[in-house]
Parts: C-alpha cells; sequence; structure tokens
C-alpha cells in the first residue's frame, strides 16, 4: 500500500455523464461527478468552461459556480476555474472541437466580466499567443494571477517565447488541438517543448498520443516540466453511448475515444486520471511516485502562484493505493472513502464526518 496526497485536475469539462459546460448543471449533479471523480484519487479539480459566445459563456459559468456553491463536495474540490477559449485559432485543425465562429480577439475584459459574477476565481484561461492582442492578455492575466496556458495554437518559436516572457507557464494538452499535417520541425510541438518556461499536460490516454509518441515529448519537456490531465468530458466515467457537451452531442466509442457522430477528430477524453498513472507505470515511462507526483505536486505548482494570488488554501487530501495502483481509500477534509476492487459507485462505503 502506498499513502500519497490527493490527484489534481486543470482540466475537467464533465465527468460521469454530467456536462459541466451545459449551462444547466445542479448541485447534485455536481455532486455525483465529484463523487465518481473521488473515486479516482482526485480530489481537486479545475471544472473547465470552453469557447463559447459571451452571453453563452456567462450563462455556462454562472450556472456552474451556483451549482457548485449549494454542492456538498464543490466547495472542498473545486477551488475555481480554468477557461479553455475563446482567445484560440479558428483554423481547421487547431479549433478541435471548440466552435471556431465563437472565437475571438484577445479581450482582457472579457475574463474579469466573466468572474465579476462568480464566488470562485477563473484561475487558469487557454489562450493562442498568435491571435489579436495575445501579448497584452497575457500580461493582463498574468498580472492579475491568473495562470495562462497556451493551447489550440498555431504559434511559432518566437510567438511561444514572447508568451512565456509575458507570463504564460503552460502548454494545454500539448500535441493535441493541432492539425495532422505540419512542419516536420518549426511548429507548436516543438516551439513549445523548447520553452523551458513552461510546463506541459498530456492526455495518457493512448488515443490522443501514441504512448511512444508520449515518451518522446516527456523526454523533451522532462519528467520535471510534465503534468497529467485529462481533458474529461461527460463521457469519462461511464459507457459507451452519446453524451452531452457544450451544447454538442459526442459519442463514447467502444475503442475509449470520444468524438463527435461521424467525426473524425476527438472531442475531448473519457480518461480518469488515475488510469493516466497507471497508464504511464505500465508503459515503463516512469515510476508508480513519478507518475504520481505528475497528477498531484506538478499541477499544483502550477496552479499555486493563482491560488496565493487570490487568497486560496487547498486540503490536497490522502490517497492509498493498492500494490496494482487502484484507489483504495481518498481522505477530504472529513470525508473519507473506500474502494474495492470490484465496487461501483453505488456500493462504496462512505463516511462524512
Amino acid at each position: 500500500m502506498m499513502r500519497t496526497a490527493g490527484l489534481v485536475d486543470l482540466q475537467v469539462n464533465g465527468f460521469a455523464g454530467i456536462d459541466f459546460n451545459s449551462g444547466t448543471v445542479t448541485p447534485a449533479e455536481i455532486d455525483h461527478a465529484l463523487e465518481a471523480m473521488l473515486a479516482t484519487g482526485v480530489a481537486i479539480c479545475l471544472p473547465t468552461i470552453i469557447t463559447a459566445h459571451p452571453d453563452e459563456l456567462d450563462q455556462r459559468f454562472q450556472a456552474l459556480d451556483a451549482a457548485i456553491a449549494a454542492s456538498r463536495l464543490g466547495p472542498l474540490m473545486c477551488p475555481g476555474y480554468h477557461l479553455e477559449g475563446p482567445f484560440l485559432n479558428p483554423s481547421n485543425g487547431y479549433a478541435g472541437c471548440h466552435p471556431p465562429q465563437a472565437m475571438t480577439a484577445a479581450d482582457p475584459g472579457l475574463v474579469e466580466r466573466l468572474e465579476s459574477r462568480l464566488t470562485r476565481p477563473i484561475l487558469m484561461v487557454t489562450l493562442a499567443p498568435e491571435i489579436d492582442g495575445a501579448a497584452a492578455l497575457t500580461a493582463a492575466l498574468a498580472k492579475a494571477g491568473r495562470i495562462v496556458a497556451l493551447g489550440h495554437t498555431a504559434a511559432d518559436f518566437d510567438q511561444v517565447a514572447s508568451a512565456a516572457a509575458a507570463g504564460a507557464t503552460l502548454s494545454t494538452h500539448l500535441g493535441n488541438g493541432m492539425p495532422q499535417q505540419m512542419h516536420k520541425l518549426a511548429n507548436p510541438i516543438f516551439a513549445q517543448l523548447a520553452e523551458d518556461r513552461l510546463w506541459a499536460s498530456f492526455i495518457a490516454d493512448g488515443i490522443h498520443l501514441h504512448p511512444k509518441a508520449l515518451r518522446s515529448l516527456l523526454r523533451a519537456k522532462g519528467f520535471g516540466r510534465s503534468i497529467l490531465v485529462t481533458d474529461a468530458v461527460s463521457a469519462a466515467a461511464s459507457k459507451p453511448g452519446h453524451y452531452p457537451f457544450a451544447g454538442m452531442t459526442v459519442e463514447l466509442r467502444p475503442d475509449g475515444s470520444v468524438r463527435q457522430p461521424g467525426a473524425l477528430s476527438l472531442a475531448g477524453s473519457a480518461l480518469c486520471l488515475d488510469q493516466a498513472v497507471r497508464n504511464l507505470v505500465a508503459w515503463g515511462f516512469a515510476t508508480p511516485g513519478e507518475a504520481i507526483a505528475m497528477a498531484s505536486d506538478h499541477p499544483l505548482a502550477v496552479l499555486e502562484p493563482a491560488l496565493k494570488a487570490h487568497g486560496v488554501t487547498l486540503d490536497r487530501g490522502e490517497v492509498e493505493w493498492s500494490q496494482d495502483l487502484a484507489v483504495t481509500r481518498i481522505r477530504l477534509r472529513g470525508i473519507e472513502r473506500r474502494f474495492g476492487h470490484d465496487l461501483d459507485l453505488d456500493t462504496h462505503a462512505t463516511t462524512d464526518a
């Protein structure tokens, strides 16, 4: 048995059938999703809202924020939010499943306007540094104590370096949100790998990145600057089928991939963070301690400046792992959950102190 701090997921769009982007999410649905995340060892997460028009963003954030505030687990597990877009590259291949028609030039005031009506801060913003006004936006966000991440971007080496100089510190799901064909070396992946001021998050499901390609990315970025993230949508911890996501319908296929019906491109993931840990160990890329650090210590280190700037303190909780890296127990601020290998969410032993 091994004990560690709880896992930290910086990018969660939904979970266990619940869509955080619905604009109608309820406290009961938040608790359902977060209970399912506890079973995967996650103690802290950033619910993520993706690209939408300003009025839609406002509605979705307000619904999410109200539901989290009124839930049992939300105040314990969700210190703030991740806004992925709308300041992204709308070009084919870079947009992914984000609606290109809702993408805009940089608007420093939009994040402030959205947050002004929330009880929790927007702690992280993912943007493309090549769009108009991105440098000023990056500097303004960093000055306001937010984490700036690069994603869905065609940025070159100079643009990435400029973004890092302005305060960007992270690459969002590096290797994804990009077209299938790019220059073999002078491309956004190499540009971000070459920037030592950036951490990088990776979706280690074997679908978004081929395992051996991930090994190369990890070697290039270095273990000490690498993070595991899920980019989970409502299809995570669920059975194959159709699920809602930000006004779309996505399909969880039997191979574990999540796509819009009939489409080839991915639309988030069904990955659970404990499975990402197990994958890295099974593939021989990390020891159990290293893989867990990439899903706990490292994302928290990225997040820490924003938490400090907003006066947020966290209980990291404690997770117990079996020899095969299954989560057997999690404790978080008086809440304890115990799990057996063959138990499902409806038969977990639970204790709330």
